[in-house]
């Protein structure tokens, strides 16, 4: 891995996703760049602050923004003291464009792009899985580390595995862009149905190639509704697990129907997620 870059807003900034951007660009002597959306849309306040008895007051517009601009100057140092003296190479992006727009862009250009996962960039907080992280996850252009908001140092790595492509995929995509950390404890989960057998899905060729990427991991073979089983499985992990799982993309009939694996985690742990699908 080459590049990472850590997405921030800049008037509500992530601690967590600096120090976790850090930690891997330490770990992978990396390019490390914060991105910070200071989104032109986007402010600390609300129209109705302006409000005075004579209508939009210029004065107080003057001084929200000339507050905010010092908010995000704040964020940025915040971001750069640490990473000036933990990352051998650093740079900082501030982009005044649509968020989501601009974050999708700066995908196109790294190799993982880290994000706190209650992320929205709006003054309201929502529901996990945010719209933004939605968004975001549904187009963007390179893998994703989903962080909880509090950092603690990976530990240990647990691998989703279903047999379909996507979570090969992901597993493929952590082992080129970590190599580094694949000496940690190192964990296979799949599920099958009640009644089947406890043999991973295309068992033979799973571990043949698993021997190649992490000769060294455990298989852990469940049984039950994959989402139920495997959240009940998550729980009873320390906070230092990274999590790795597949596509995030489907059609959005089918998520009338049925959430992604992602929210799921998103909602009921919080551990580092590691997202990466195949278009």
């Amino acid at each position: 891995m080459k590049k990472i870059t850590a997405a921030f807003d800049g008037l509500k900034f992530s601690k967590s996703t600096r120090d976790y951007a850090i930690y891997l660009s330490k770990q992978t002597s990396t390019h490390l760049v914060g991105a910070f959306m200071d989104d032109s849309t986007y402010s600390s306040y609300k129209i109705y602050d302006l409000i005075v008895n004579q209508g939009v007051s210029a004065e107080r517009l003057k001084a929200f923004e000339e507050k905010d601009a010092a908010t995000r100057n704040a964020a940025a140092e915040t971001f750069e003291n640490p990473a000036s003296r933990q990352s051998s190479e650093y740079s900082i992006h501030h982009n005044r464009n649509f968020a989501i727009q601009a974050l999708k862009h700066e995908s196109i250009y790294t190799d993982l792009l880290v994000i706190d996962s209650k992320e929205t960039f709006a003054h309201h907080k929502e529901e996990l899985p945010t719209r933004f992280i939605r968004d975001l996850l549904s187009d963007t252009q390179c893998p994703v580390l989903l962080v909880p908001q509090k950092y603690s140092p990976v530990k240990k790595i647990i691998l989703l595995y279903d047999g379909e492509p996507s979570s090969v995929h992901a597993i493929k995509m952590f082992s080129y862009l970590l190599p580094e950390l694949k000496h940690l404890d190192t964990e296979v989960i799949s599920v099958n149905s009640t009644g089947t057998s406890l043999h991973l899905p295309d068992n033979k060729l799973m571990k043949e190639f698993m021997k190649r990427h992490y000769p060294k991991a455990k298989y852990t073979i469940l049984k039950g509704i994959a989402e139920d089983t495997i959240v009940n499985h998550l729980k009873k992990q320390q906070e230092n697990t990274l999590i790795v799982l597949g596509a995030y993309r489907r059609s959005t009939v089918s998520r009338w129907f049925r959430e992604s694996m992602a929210d799921v985690l998103m909602k009921e742990t919080k551990l580092p997620l590691f997202i990466a699908h195949n278009k």
